[in-house]
Formats: C-alpha cells, sequence, structure tokens
C-alpha cells in the first residue's frame, strides 16, 4: 500500500507498510499528538519552523495529516495567536498538496513521450498504449479503453494531467475551509467546499429552492478531499481556462504558479470576482507562492495522529 492508499484511508486504521515514494524507507512512523503545542513542538524538533522557511529553505518534510481532528475546531485554534493557526494550517496541508502533485508529475513525466510519439504517428508499446488509454479514460477524455485515440484526444489527456500549484490549493483551502474549522472539515475533512447530490453533509439552513438538495461532500480522509479537489480542477468543464492557462505556460518552458492561474477559477465560487480577490489577498498576504517552489523531503514517511486520552 503506498502512501496515497495511506492518505486516503485513516491513518489509525491504515497498516503499516512500505510507502512506494521513498525507496528503500522504512514502514511509515505514527507520532501521536495531544495538542497544538505538541504540534509545534513536533515541527521545531525536525525543522520545519517559520524560521527555516524565512532562510529560503523549500524543503518540506513527508508528514501528513489524513483526519482533521475534532479538537481543531472546538479548542486548539482558539486558543492559537493568528498567524500561528495560520501556519499550523499551511504546514499540515502543504505535504499532502505536494504529495498528490507528486504522483500525478509521474503520471505526466511517462504520459508525455507516448503522447508525442502518438500525435507524430510513431507506435508505441502495448504496455504503454494500455496505460495510456486507462490514463485518458481515469481523466474523462476517452468513455472506454478501447474507444478511438485520436489526436485531439491524446492533447487533452495531456492536459488534464497535470498539477495544481501548492499556493492557489492552498488559499482555496484556507478559504473554503476557514483554516480547517469548519464544520465540514471538522465532520467530513472536506477542505475545498466540493458539493454533492447524493451523499454528503447539509449545509445548515439550505435553501432547497435555490440550489436543490445539494450537500458538501465528505471525505474518507484529507488525502482524499486534495485529490478529489485537484481531479475537479482537471477534469470539470467549468476549469477549461484553467487547464488551458497551465498548458500555456508549460509551452513557454514558464513556471505554473498560483497567481497566473487564480483568474481563471471565477466560476469556482458564486462571488465570482469577489472571490477571486479574496484569493489573491490570501496568497498575497500569507507570501504563498513561494510554496510553488516547495518539493517533499527524501525521509520516512510519518503520520500524525491524536494521542489517546488515558483512561479513567
Amino acid at each position: 500500500m503506498g502512501v496515497l492508499a495511506l492518505l486516503t484511508a485513516r491513518a489509525q486504521q491504515a497498516p503499516a507498510q512500505k510507502p512506494t515514494d521513498a525507496p528503500g524507507a522504512a514502514a511509515p512512523v505514527k507520532v501521536e499528538i495531544a495538542n497544538s503545542k505538541d504540534l509545534l513542538a513536533y515541527f521545531e524538533k525536525i525543522g520545519y519552523t517559520p524560521e527555516a522557511w524565512q532562510a529560503g529553505i523549500r524543503e518540506v518534510p513527508r508528514v501528513y495529516i489524513a483526519d482533521i481532528p475534532s479538537q481543531w475546531r472546538q479548542k486548539g485554534s482558539k486558543e492559537l495567536p493568528v498567524i500561528d493557526k495560520k501556519r499550523i494550517f499551511f504546514r499540515v496541508i502543504a505535504p499532502i498538496i505536494l504529495r498528490i502533485n507528486e504522483l500525478i508529475m509521474a503520471e505526466r513525466d511517462r504520459a508525455v513521450p507516448i503522447a508525442e510519439r502518438l500525435i507524430a504517428g510513431g507506435t508505441v508499446s502495448a504496455e504503454d498504449d494500455e496505460w495510456f488509454r486507462q490514463l485518458a479514460t481515469r481523466n474523462g477524455t476517452l468513455g472506454f479503453p478501447d474507444d478511438r485515440l485520436d489526436a485531439v484526444r491524446i492533447e487533452e489527456t495531456l492536459r488534464r494531467v497535470d498539477i495544481v500549484p501548492p499556493s492557489l490549493a492552498l488559499a482555496q483551502a484556507a478559504s473554503e475551509s476557514g483554516w480547517g474549522t469548519s464544520r465540514f472539515a471538522d465532520e467530513g475533512n472536506s477542505l475545498f467546499g466540493q458539493w454533492s447530490w447524493s451523499e454528503g453533509i447539509v449545509p445548515a439552513g439550505q435553501r432547497s429552492e435555490s440550489h436543490g438538495d445539494h450537500r458538501v461532500a465528505a471525505f474518507e480522509s484529507t488525502g482524499a478531499s486534495v485529490l478529489a479537489y485537484v481531479r475537479n480542477l482537471n477534469t470539470h468543464p467549468t476549469y477549461q481556462d484553467f487547464r488551458r492557462k497551465r498548458e500555456d505556460l508549460r509551452k513557454r518552458n514558464l513556471p505554473v504558479r498560483g497567481p497566473d492561474l487564480v483568474d481563471t477559477l471565477i466560476g469556482y465560487s458564486e462571488r465570482g470576482q469577489a472571490y477571486i480577490e479574496d484569493l489573491k489577498a490570501l496568497m498575497r498576504q500569507n507570501r504563498l507562492e513561494a510554496t510553488d517552489n516547495s518539493f517533499l523531503r527524501k525521509m520516512e514517511i510519518v503520520f500524525l495522529v491524536p494521542k489517546a486520552s488515558p483512561e479513567r
């Protein structure tokens, strides 16, 4: 079971197995955290600090939290200065976003040469052909793996298999979840306010005449929430401009940065341009653009889990 599988199940229930993203590494380690003070002390111990960040260190440890603890909403976030609340939120969510992006880039690195050969009229191995067709199907450019795979669909697949800049993902997570303190984040690890029309959490005071039986999607873990968010931006018709702008940056050999893409997400919220301006302010005020240069440290995998209360 790889780290993505571990992230998309609650860490407390996940068996300790060898991760796939750190060759030769030991099984994931679980570190018990009782409160925000413990968390800050652990981050200090491993050098994951504001001072390191301000010194230009962009290496982020592979430290994951699979489930947002209720204590964060009910008590922890309220006892901290605002700056510490923000720092904890960003440092907890960033590794998850980076890991999802890392997995996507591994797919993209394999997909690009295959796509280039196919578009040029060349041939690929049966294994590569099947793999690319499965990739296209998962990303919605083929209905079934044996559908006709033409140049238009190949190019659209590459357009969809790419990262979401960490600065943009972090700003949206902070905005949509109230720094992880919303009821939806607490009850369903919902970090990005995604809707569901089947199962999920019913918003308080829902107006059925305007939205029908809409609910906020709930997720088994933080990793599942981030993965669903990235897939949403990479596949939903509303975000076609986002994907085309990102593709344009790639073609011009420019970095994929949040500030360059944020304007394309005007359809994400009913608030429209006001929502975009809030995201820009979040990125600017919290200096999030620097996270677009961050990367995961080569190290053992660590899962942060709530410390069990002593029995009475």
